[in-house]
């Protein structure tokens, strides 16, 4: 076991190293450090406007939501198998080859992404609290704990988005029957103890009041998800075959109002048959917006009437611009290589079917609305999301063209994201905290977004075809 972990440990190194080089990828965990022990300065600050608690609250909620995305990948155990590693002679698909039981390969894989992310995003912001908690008055052994909770609480996303990826793989009906039951049992706990159920979160509560039960509560709920998901696991379908009619021919007369029909028809049978309309739906966007709403909450009385909305339709704007990798991940520039096709022009149809996909975060700010009884600030809240997601996809396609995955690792890239998004961003906050009206100033990102994406398509056309 311990020789598969560590040639897949190396192989997953080697993989990053090629795409963004090695020295820019090796970067990536001292740009987190960074920001954390830079950020630990400004706690002092950050506690006039939220107390210490509901700061420590936000930070472990970032870390689940960290654990989901991470976790996403167990959309299908079927998915994990070829739509990741393709055709690639990887040690995942040894299965194929060696005498090595899928279930076996699987466990490592799993063990090596939760070490490999593990030392790639939470250690390192740990480490930068650490650093800086002799400057700031802050004890090491506090210090140590909150690496301590962070790392549970990114344990706790990844196997909690792990187990309900396997029962999905199982049975669907299953999945929408466990949610059913888990949410009614977060409402009724709501309901009858009056607090918010996120206050309950093991981790949070391990860092507000440090006990043995407490740790071995939080290990052992961590332990029983992954083990059943592990158990859960099978690298077989479950489901019955499938049969899919041609539909390419009548869907690209259906979308013959876009600019290019049949490569927006290829996105759309793609996602459609590989399933990804609702696994991505539901692991990659209403889970962690799900959970991100119940922390929120907590901060509602700290925001002007209409700010938590706001807020959160800014957030949901951010996460709904990663739909565009939902567009690209099936394929590459390679294959089109040989036909008269160019890069501007798959990028076009990338947007194109993207903007499709952007009706599910309008009407899920459409939902929140009207649960939370704001209904009258919808508009502002839908035009609000929708403007900051489609500059920041924009920004996107500028910097990674066709290859959005690079957003996360090249240090380069995605410091200039955060800079030129998180700009826009904090003006627009503090616009649509002032007022609702304001929200609509958005609708001006409209115009650089236009700017910035012709530009892109000039420059990734003059990029080498082979180094997509």
């Amino acid at each position: 076991m311990l020789e598969l972990f560590i040639g897949m440990m190396k192989e997953e190194w080697r993989i990053h190293s090629t795409m963004f080089g090695s020295f820019s990828f090796a970067m990536f965990p001292v740009m987190i450090f960074g920001i954390a022990f830079m950020g630990s300065f400004l706690l002092p600050l950050m506690r006039t406007a939220l107390p210490s608690g509901n700061l420590a609250l936000v930070i472990h909620a970032n870390f689940l939501l960290l654990g989901f995305m991470v976790g996403a990948f167990g959309l299908l155990a079927g998915e994990v198998m070829n739509r990741r590693f393709g055709q690639a002679s990887l040690l995942s698909y040894s299965a194929r080859s060696l005498p090595l039981p899928e279930r076996f390969i699987f466990l490592n894989f799993v063990i090596k992404d939760t070490v490999y992310y593990f030392f790639l995003w939470v250690f390192p912001f740990g480490l930068g609290y650490i650093a800086a908690s002799p400057f700031t008055g802050v004890t090491l052994l506090q210090a140590l704990l909150l690496l301590l909770t962070l790392t549970l609480s990114f344990l706790f996303g990844l196997c909690v988005i792990f187990f309900l990826s396997a029962v999905y793989a199982r049975s669907k009906r299953a999945l929408w029957l466990l949610v059913l039951v888990l949410g009614s049992g977060w409402g009724t706990l709501a309901v009858v103890t009056g607090m918010n159920p996120a206050l309950l979160f093991p981790p949070l509560l391990l860092y507000s009041s440090f006990t043995l039960v407490n740790l071995l509560v939080s290990c052992a709920i961590l332990i029983v998800l992954f083990g059943a998901s592990i158990m859960l696991f099978s690298p077989e379908y479950s489901g019955p075959a499938k049969k899919f009619t041609n539909a390419f021919a009548p869907l690209v007369q259906n979308l013959s109002f876009f600019p290019h029909p049949p490569l927006a028809a290829k996105d759309m049978i793609d996602m459609y048959r590989s399933g990804s309309v609702v696994g991505q739906t539901l692991f990659s966007f209403l889970i962690p917006l799900g959970v991100i709403w119940f922390f929120l909450s907590l901060l509602g009385r700290y925001l002007p009437p209409h700010g938590l909305l706001f807020m959160f339709a800014i957030l949901t704007g951010v996460i709904g611009s990663t739909m565009y990798t939902w567009v690209t991940m099936f394929d590459t520039f390679g294959p089109y290589a040989c036909l008269p096709v160019a890069v501007s022009t798959l990028i076009e149809s990338k947007i194109t079917s993207f903007s499709l996909l952007q009706l599910v975060p309008a009407v899920f700010i459409a939902v929140v609305a009207t649960l939370s009884g704001e209904l009258l600030y919808l508009i502002p809240a839908a035009v609000l999301c929708l403007s900051v997601s489609f500059y920041s996809v924009a920004v996107t396609v500028w910097l990674t063209g066709l290859s959005p995955s690079v957003l996360v690792y090249d240090v380069k890239v995605l410091f200039t994201y955060i800079v030129v998004v998180g700009i826009a961003l904090t003006i627009l906050t503090g616009l649509a905290f002032a007022s609702p009206d304001y929200a609509f100033v958005s609708v001006i990102l409209i115009m650089p977004a236009w700017l910035v994406v012709r530009k892109a398509k000039v420059k990734w056309d003059a990029v080498d075809p082979a180094g997509f």
